[in-house]
Order: structure tokens, then sequence, then C-alpha cells
């Protein structure tokens, strides 16, 4: 292009796109796009001001990029510009999209360039350029019907082909391509969220969100999920039990190439304490300042406490909780927070049982223990008879929806051989675990031994969500205070019932439910103070 001194030279900027952030990070489309388009003003004698770059796909009409290009033209209408892509399908590949953006660039005063084909307004160049956007589309919709379809695949064989859930991250393995492993520490939490409340050691959801944001590895995981659904968007995912579906696809549950960081039949009974409703409410106003709110009540008119800070002359606070039922005679009188909580902490200390009588329960459960190893290879042969069952009652179905002709039929013999699909997956790990156990009867029951023989040192070292715990472990319902009488007749717990049994004494607790033994344990008793620990520590399948 010939050119004189007065004349000055066209102005050009320089558009660029790439359809995603991962083809920026691995590799380098956006600077080679642009280093074509400078070599192409440099030949052309243009003088490019600024180059304008997008990370999105072919198909958007509304780019930041672009728009920003668009705005600059529109600022600077008067001098005219020359739009630079390296290529017809960098500017769009969606026909619509196209000559939207076409009409907005020549609405804007500029005109379209590249080196690799000419854009013109004269019929046939019109026709090159729509058969070109044509083409495009085409390319990149087939290009995402491959993907859609290898995705399938990946999910059909087990794979997780998406952006891994909390806990989980891709790593390439040899043969497999990228499978989801554990990533600590989060794996862990939720790991312990789930068997929680799996076990009821948390009593709601919103218990399990305040354990889940005392993690500060999880508050800065969490990736913006709404507060109220953090234990909802991870209770409903099967991943964590090792298992993939994606029903927008109609991929039906079956088991993952993953690890789960849960067992199957950790997660069916959270689902099933989800379905019954297991939404005990943990109150809000509920902090470390008053753990025994909404658990104590009043002694005389059995309305529970509530409980504030009185502020005094010096402008101290000073915690108290109080009655607040308008038909008590107590109504708004204080009791202090260290006479109630130091009474409740004398109740812990005298459910402490003697060392010889937790021995003697410890060694009964370890013989029950021994004896539930044993039947392990029964445990084995029913679960092969159940799946044999199941196998041959799927078969029944398959056989049936090809001889259906009703679409209704059809529909639910899949519904029936999806719920039998999941009862095979759970019935199959329950062989595989039998007799199996991730580990041994000491790490098992240990903890829940040492919370036994002392529940006031957990309820003294741990937060609320432990004292909470404490609270639904030891008593059942709520505790009855009185100032000038303390505690009334607390209902105390079964094991803790049984194991305040020594010397040969005879325990007769008050309320419904009480037992009574002569320095003997009630085998049925000891065996249920299994259901401490033993419910949250089912163990994981492992690939």
């Amino acid at each position: 292009m010939l050119r004189t001194n007065d004349i000055s030279p066209v102005i050009a900027v320089i558009y660029c796109r790439v359809s995603s952030q991962s083809q920026t990070e691995k590799g380098d489309g956006l600077r080679s796009q642009e280093t074509r388009c400078r070599e192409h003003a440099r030949f052309r004698g243009y003088e490019v001001i600024a180059a304008f770059h997008d990370q999105i796909s072919g198909s958007a009409l509304e780019r930041p990029g672009m728009n920003a290009l668009l705005k600059s033209m529109r600022r600077h209408r008067a001098n005219g510009f020359v739009i630079i892509v390296d290529d017809q399908n960098r500017f769009s590949r969606d026909v619509e999209v196209h000559i939207a953006l076409r009409r907005r660039v020549k609405e804007a005063g500029g005109r379209l360039e590249s080196p690799s084909m000419k854009f013109g307004d004269e019929p046939h160049e019109l026709l090159v350029e729509n058969i070109q956007a044509s083409v495009s589309q085409h390319h990149r919709q087939l290009n995402a019907n491959q993907t859609r379809n290898r995705m399938i695949s990946r999910v059909q064989n087990g794979y997780w082909p998406f952006y891994p859930p909390l806990g989980y991250k891709q790593e390439r393995a040899k043969g497999q391509g990228k499978v989801m492993v554990r990533d600590e520490p989060m794996a862990t939490v939720i790991q312990e969220a789930f068997e929680g409340f799996a076990c009821g050691r948390f009593q709601s959801q919103t218990e399990v969100r305040v354990f889940l944001e005392n993690h500060p590895d999880f508050m800065r995981s969490r990736r913006g999920n709404p507060r109220r659904q953090i234990a909802k968007d991870l209770f409903t995912k099967p991943l964590y039990a090792g298992l993939v579906e994606y029903a927008p696809w109609g991929i039906s549950r079956r088991e993952g190439q993953h690890e789960g960081l849960i067992s199957v039949q950790t997660f069916e009974r959270v689902q099933q304490r989800l379905r019954g409703g297991a939404y005990a409410p943990m109150r809000k106003d509920s902090t470390e300042q008053f753990p025994l709110r909404g658990a104590v009540c009043c002694a005389i008119c059995s309305k529970p406490l509530t409980s504030n800070f009185s502020k005094s002359k010096t402008g101290a606070k000073h915690p108290y909780y109080k009655c607040f039922s308008k038909e008590c005679v107590r109504y708004g009188k204080s009791i202090r927070r260290d006479a109630i909580e130091g009474a409740f902490a004398g109740l812990l200390r005298n459910l402490s049982p003697s060392p010889q009588l937790l021995a003697l329960a410890k060694a009964m459960l370890r013989e029950s223990w021994k004896r539930h190893m044993a039947q392990a290879t029964n445990i084995a042969k029913g679960c092969e008879q159940e799946l044999d069952k199941i196998e041959r009652q799927i078969a029944t179905l398959v056989d049936r929806i090809v001889e259906a002709t009703s679409s209704a039929a059809i529909a639910a013999y899949e519904k029936k051989i999806a719920a039998l699909e999941n009862r095979r997956l759970l019935v199959d790990e329950q062989r595989l675990n039998a007799g199996q156990g991730k580990r041994t009867f000491d790490e098992l029951f240990e903890l829940a031994f040492q919370f036994l023989a002392s529940p006031l040192k957990l309820w003294e070292n741990g937060g609320l969500v432990e004292r909470k715990m404490v609270l639904r472990l030891t008593f059942g319902g709520q505790l009855a205070y009185c100032t000038n009488s303390g505690f009334s007749n607390p209902r105390i717990s079964l094991p803790f019932k049984v194991l305040s049994a020594s010397n040969g004494s005879e325990v007769a607790n008050g309320g419904e439910g009480g037992i009574r033994t002569h320095g003997t344990l009630s085998r049925t008793a000891v065996f249920k103070t299994a259901a401490l620990n033993h419910s949250a520590t089912s163990p994981s399948r492992h690939k």
C-alpha cells in the first residue's frame, strides 16, 4: 500500500479469541493470533493502537473483549477502524452471531480484515463469508457432539468427566485418563460430616453447616455455595460413596472408578435421614457462650430456658439463663451461667463408671465382636444369594421391557431396574466388607469407651458441636433445673444408666425405661453402647 508523508496511516485494532481459559494456560493461541495479525498490519501499513482478547465460545454474542473493542471504535468513530482477526472462526463460529457482530462492527464505523480471507460487501464475497461461517458452525457443533459422546462413555464406564466436587481432585492415571482422587484435608472433613450425620452425631443440616464452617479449609474451598445449602449439596452427591450417575444423559447409578469417601451403606443412611425429616433444629442463637440453651428447661413450668448477657453499672457483661414464661413464678429471674453449667458439669462427673465395670463392658463387647467376625462367611454367602436373586429380577424386568408396548409400562420397569441396581451395589459392598473390617476392635471402640469413662472431658475440651453431642449421648430429653435444688430426675441414656452400677449396687434410674441390674451388666445394654461409634465407622470402598 503506497502512502505519502502527509497521509495519516490507517488505524487498526486486533481481535483474538480462544474458547476457554484452559486453552490460554496450556497453549499460546492468543499470542500466536496477535503476532500474525500484527504482521498483517505491518505489511498493509496500518497503525495498531490496541489488541482485544476474549476467552469465550465462538457461539456467544456478548463478549467482554468485543464489547470493549466496539466501545473504543464508537469513541473514535471519525477516524475509522480496521479490525484484524486471524481467521473467520476466531471472529465467530455461529452464523447468526457472525451476522450480528458484522452489523455491530459496521454500525461502529469499522471493517473487518484477515490474513486468511477477504471480508467485503460484494455478493460473491458475502457468499464466501457466509459459507465459511456456516462451516465454522458445523465444526463447532460436530466437536461439541463428539465431546459429549466421549463424556457419556466416560460416565458409563464409571468415570466423572466434570469438575470434581469438594474433597476430590482430578489426577491422570496410566491407561485411564483423569481419575478423581481424595483431596486432603477436605476429603477427611467431608467424610466426618457424612458419618456424623449418618450416626446421629449431627441431628440437623444446620449442625453439619456449623461443623463445616469451623474448618478454615472448607470455607476457602466452598466456591460460593449458599450458606443454607452446604449440607444438602454434599449429602445428595452419590460420588462421595464411590458411585456415578447423570440423570440429564439418562445414565443410572453405577459403581465408579474412584475411591469413595464413605461407604454405600453410610450414604443410604444419610438419604434415609434426609427423607425422614431428620431436622431437629439447632437454635440459630446457640453459641459457645450458652451451650445449654434449648437443652435445659425450668423445673417449675417445664419451658426451655433462654439466655442473655446483662450489663452492669461498670459496663461489664455477665451471662445469665432465664425463664421467659409469663405464667411461671420464676418469670424473668436470672440464673448465673456459672451456677447452672457448674451443676451440669457435676452431673457429668457423677456419670463416670468404675474402671472395673468399664473393663467388664469392654470384655463383653470384644467377645461379641469376635463372634460377629466369625460369622463373616455366612454373611458373605447370604449376600451372594441375594445378589443372584437381584440379577434374576433384573433379567426378568429386561425381558418385560423388550415385550412391552406401553411407554408407561417401560418407564415403570426402568424405575424398578434402577432401584434394583442401587440395591445390588449396596449388597455387593456388604459382601466385600463381610469380615474385612478396615479397623481393629480397639480402633473402632477405644474413643467410645474413653467417652463413656469420662464424658466431662469432652464437654470441657470440645466446641459447640461436641458439647451438643455430649448432651444427646448422655441424657434422654431436656434437663429440668431449679435454682434451689439444681437438676432434678435427669433421664440418663441407657449406656450410662447401665455403667453407673458399681460394687454390686442396684441401679434404679428415674423416668421411663429405667432398668435394674445387680452388679452384672445387661448384655443387651452393653451391645447398645456400640452404637456410639459403630454406625459412623463403616469402611468406605477402595478401588
